[in-house]
């Protein structure tokens, strides 16, 4: 996964130059970039904020910034999972389980989709509440191997993973500006100001 290292900046902006390279045949199939390469250049198109992490300690530290950034250290973070709250216990923020006390939302979620730049989550991660009465901004947990290539993908691995009982409340966030840009296809989707911190684990 060393292509994350090379993807920032213009590295996106010259990708799609290459794809539609003159040099190529009218007829030829187009290059298809890698999946982790392709997920990055959709989520960040999707309005994503993305911080690549090679271990733990960055994780822990760039999340330190984020807080920082935003003014969010004296903040409410909603945390609902327990697995989260153990690992990030030594990062002194404040947890509560109350959504009208939080600032923002600190989650995993089920998968990264390549061919659209979104999010899958479900009830693991947001129980049975609905996108719109969670805080607007969210700090997700991931890994690089969450990474898939659709969200057909997505469901069979969540299916597959959890036999004995399959999540419920599946759903995908997919817009992550907050401002006015919505258009006619982001109708009824609740946009949020998403950072996504994702751990190199491949």
């Amino acid at each position: 996964m060393s292509l994350f290292r090379k993807i920032f900046g213009s590295k996106s902006e010259h990708s799609g130059k290459e794809l539609k390279s003159d040099n190529r045949g009218k007829y030829m199939p187009e290059i298809k970039l890698p999946i982790d390469e392709r997920f990055t250049i959709n989520f960040k198109a999707n309005g994503g904020k993305f911080l690549y992490c090679e271990n733990l300690n960055e994780i822990f530290n760039n999340l330190e910034h984020i807080l920082e950034e935003n003014n969010w250290k004296e903040k409410n973070g909603l945390l609902f999972d327990d697995n989260l709250k153990g690992k990030f216990s030594n990062s002194n923020l404040k947890n509560t389980n109350k959504i009208n006390d939080s600032t923002y939302f600190l989650t995993t979620c089920e998968n990264l989709i390549a061919n659209d730049g979104s999010l899958l989550i479900s009830s693991k991660q947001i129980f049975e509440k609905k996108l719109t009465e969670l805080p607007i901004n969210f700090i997700v947990y991931a890994t690089t191997s969450q990474i898939v290539e659709n969200i057909g993908e997505g469901l069979r691995g969540i299916k597959s993973k959890n036999r004995q009982k399959i999540p419920t409340n599946i759903t995908t966030i997919k817009h992550f500006k907050s401002g006015d840009e919505k258009d006619f296809l982001s109708y009824g989707s609740s946009a949020k100001n998403l950072y996504l911190l994702l751990l190199e684990d491949l």
